[in-house]
């Protein structure tokens, strides 16, 4: 008799964990992966869409690529989620799996910053991302502030890269010069748990003229005026890019799953309080940033977990491993090699940058949509 596995959300998570129940276990799961949406963007490639680099249509790819033995992909929302009886209401349909993993990410709340909805923009999403390419197309200089709104949010690397790539454009429209870049974010430097990364990216952003201010936080904007409020002054932009405030999704609040706003779970096997319900990647409370990597690691963990109890041994993964690529601008990108389960604490030594890792980084998402959609 087949178990049937259930996966809301296909991210990074979602997707590696269906790759790895369809290897590990042909014939003896069913997987039902399930996702709102119609395809999969990597993360890195919203910079590609903000830049100009490809469209929004080069870098999705359609969930219906999907061929794995004993995936079922639908494309349907979650509208509620009862983890007493691993009861899921869709909706298309009512299921009632014999696991159910949760790997729903996390959600954006413009709204929590007062004048953002109104007065910011965004590159985090798609369509945010479409949105700031095309004011950046009529900026004519000026003062940007890039601000990280709230932690924790999605791929720590992503506002630095954001600003050290948006120097590069303004240096090739030439109003580099009449321009003025300042990110600032509550975190006390820009990688926490790798010093030699938050040093290089400093040290990147001084030599650009950039100006970065950690340790601090913009409470809110007047698009009319065109100020970011601080606890003690306000500063003027011209142009204001904010990191969203992050959320888990409201459905899983709705289920009961949530503490101190995120889903809790048991940091070495990822299960939730509920036997049989576990919660992976960026909705999940595991003590680790939230970022793609880190979800497919996670997603290790659970297949780990869902073979023992179909065959009653198997090996334990650690989870907590991750690699990362910097943008450092220039055209050179850095490795990050992050293990927050190592013995003697969380490792992260950079490699680069240098435009050899470019190439390596593009190859990393080439991997994967390849075993994940062929």
């Amino acid at each position: 008799m087949t178990l049937n596995v259930m996966i809301l959300g296909a991210g990074f998570g979602g997707l590696e964990l269906a790759s790895l129940l369809s290897e590990r276990l042909p014939g003896e799961v069913d997987v039902t992966l399930v996702d709102q949406n119609d395809g999969f963007v990597f993360g890195f490639s919203k910079l590609e869409v903000l830049f100009g680099r490809r469209s929004t249509d080069e870098v999705r790819i359609p969930y219906r690529s999907i061929r794995k033995r004993g995936v079922e992909f639908r494309r349907e929302r979650v509208l509620q989620v009862d983890p007493v009886n691993r009861r899921v209401v869709t909706d298309a349909s009512t299921y009632d799996p014999d696991v159910l993993v949760v790997a729903l990410g996390a959600d954006y709340d413009p709204g929590a910053t007062p004048g953002f909805v109104d007065g910011g923009f965004e590159y985090y999403s798609v369509v945010g991302a479409e949105r700031l390419r095309d004011e950046l197309a009529a900026f004519d200089g000026g003062r940007v502030m890039l601000a990280v709104l709230s932690i924790p949010f999605k791929c720590p690397p992503a506002p630095y890269e954001g600003i050290l790539l948006l120097h590069d454009r303004l240096v090739a429209r030439g109003i580099r010069g009449s321009s003025e870049l300042h990110l600032v974010t509550p975190q006390p430097s820009p990688i926490p748990v790798s010093p030699q990364t938050s040093a290089a990216l400093e040290r990147a952003m001084a030599e650009r003229g950039i100006t970065f201010t950690p340790h601090r936080r913009v409470y809110g904007i007047d698009p009319d005026t065109r100020v970011a409020h601080f606890t003690d002054h306000d500063e003027p932009y011209d142009l204001f890019i904010g990191i969203p405030t992050h959320k888990v999704p409201d459905v899983l609040v709705e289920a009961g799953l949530t503490e101190d706003g995120w889903v809790a779970v048991d940091r070495r096997t990822l299960e939730t309080r509920h036997p049989g319900v576990y919660a992976i990647g960026d909705c999940a409370e595991t003590g680790i940033p939230k970022a793609g990597t880190f979800a497919e690691s996670a997603a290790h963990v659970v297949a780990d977990g869902i073979v023992r109890r179909i065959r009653g041994t198997g090996e334990q993964s650690r989870g907590g491993t991750g690699l990362c690529y910097v943008e450092f601008g220039g055209g050179e990108v850095g490795r990050v090699e992050v293990d927050f389960r190592s013995e003697g604490g969380p490792t992260a030594p950079l490699l680069g940058p240098s435009p050899a890792y470019a190439m390596e980084k593009a190859e990393f998402g080439a991997v994967r949509r390849a075993r994940w959609f062929a």
